[in-house]
């Protein structure tokens, strides 16, 4: 059986891209969130705005698309 997958150099590799991927999607929500003419966690949160989650849904999913696209 061959573990080479389970060497530390891997998991580290893993780990790395992992966190590089979160820091990526996180810089790209807030620069959206500055973007856009309104608080999205005051909208989302307080006013419970369907509409604009999905919205928000949709653009984390394209995110996280891309960031997958270019570490992959």
């Amino acid at each position: 059986m061959d573990f080479e997958w389970l060497k530390p150099a891997a998991v580290f590799g893993s780990i790395l891209y992992a966190v590089i991927g979160v820091v990526v999607f996180w810089v790209a929500f807030v620069i959206i969130d500055k973007l856009t003419p309104y608080d999205l966690w005051q909208e989302l949160v307080e006013k419970h705005n369907q509409a604009l989650g999905m919205v928000v849904a949709a653009m984390s999913l394209g995110i996280c698309i891309i960031v997958a696209a270019a570490i992959h």
